[in-house]
């Protein structure tokens, strides 16, 4: 991380993370603002996020902004997200946020400041290498989050600093400590931000008003096996809480919402081959043409999955576009909706969006 790009704005949470990094921002010489998104209006403008940012802003000596994108938000993250869950499969609104609002939104606030950057906590590395082309790679601990960077644009990392990239999080639970931080102690959110309790369901019923009514349970070739409780309570690879006893365990294989069934299969069922992803976007190089295919890679096909290896190439158009995605051993709960990220090591290759698991 060098300080050419010198006044910062930085995406700051309320949370160790992003108040650390305004630290580390500080000490490397940069002018550092920090802002706090309101992303759902007077009950962001009312809460502890924006309260613990504007305190750790005072300690440091730092600006506090707050900017409204709760249209923007709703717009790009929280409707999609429903959308998705309605349809069947399972988003990864984290990939939608970072891609439309914190590096799309709070980047062209921040440039329109007269910013030359901005910054936030994810545990990542941007580099630019010889060619000038700008490489994501993972970040070498355990709270990694390049799974969930894979749709930034070249422009939109030539404007980006992580500085948190270096650090453990016991070392930066640490740092915050010594410089008297008052959220040195704060715990991790393990919840999506607009999604109280992770209860999804809740959120879908309060937000879009009615959800799809129960249905069949039905086995691959079309058997009828007992009633379900909803599309919504499901997900592809779930075993418990499907709510029927069926004399072994069974597996949700695909959501049906056409025909509002959950297609259940047997043990083994669970894995899948490959994959079918569509809405790709390439970091480390501009497409696949050109290249040697099928690509060798390793993909991720979920943020706390271990990458695995495999092969991609792309789908000629007549069948829909995106690229197919073989792995060398069958992976569990291939799921429509979350995003599936290639690695060569540790630098980003690219990623997209899972549309269906092969058979």
């Amino acid at each position: 991380m060098t300080n050419k790009m010198k006044k910062v704005l930085l995406g700051m949470s309320g949370g160790v993370d992003s108040s650390a990094a305004a630290l580390v921002l500080q000490r490397a010489g940069y002018a550092v603002a920090g802002v706090t998104l309101s992303l759902q209006g007077e009950k962001t403008r009312r809460s502890d996020a924006v309260q613990d940012a504007r305190r750790v802003a005072e300690k440091l000596g730092i600006e506090h902004r707050v900017i409204d994108l709760t249209e923007e938000f709703d717009r790009h993250v929280v409707a999609p997200f429903a959308a998705d869950y309605l349809a069947g499969r399972t988003p990864n609104p984290c990939v939608a946020c970072n891609r439309h609002i914190k590096f799309g939104a709070m980047l062209r606030y921040a440039l329109a400041e007269g910013f030359d950057a901005v910054a936030t906590g994810h545990y990542a590395v941007v580099e630019q290498d010889e060619a000038g082309r700008y490489q994501l790679y993972r970040a070498q601990t355990e709270k990694d989050q390049s799974y969930v960077l894979y749709s930034l644009t070249q422009q939109q990392l030539a404007h980006v600093l992580f500085p948190l990239a270096a650090y453990a999080k016991d070392e930066v639970r640490a740092l915050a400590g010594e410089a008297g931080l008052p959220v040195a102690q704060k715990p991790d959110s393990q919840e999506i931000c607009f999604v109280e309790g992770n209860d999804y369901v809740a959120f879908l019923k309060q937000y879009v008003g009615e959800l799809p009514p129960p249905g069949d349970f039905v086995d691959e070739a079309g058997a009828l096996l007992g009633r379900h409780k909803g599309l919504a309570h499901y997900t592809v690879g779930q075993r418990k809480g499907l709510g029927c006893s069926f004399g072994k365990p069974m597996y949700v294989v695909r959501l049906e919402p056409d025909g509002n069934r959950v297609v259940l299969g047997g043990e083994g069922r669970q894995y899948a081959p490959g994959l079918v992803a569509r809405d790709v976007n390439w970091i480390a190089f501009d497409s696949l043409a050109g290249r040697e295919l099928p690509l060798r890679c390793t993909a991720k096909i979920r943020y706390k999955a271990e990458p695995a290896p495999c092969r991609a190439e792309p789908l000629p158009a007549e069948m829909g576009g995106g690229i197919r995605v073989l792995f060398d051993t069958p992976r569990r709960s291939v799921t429509p909706g979350q995003a599936v990220v290639f690695y060569d090591g540790s630098r980003v290759l690219g990623g997209g969006v899972i549309a269906a698991p092969l058979a």
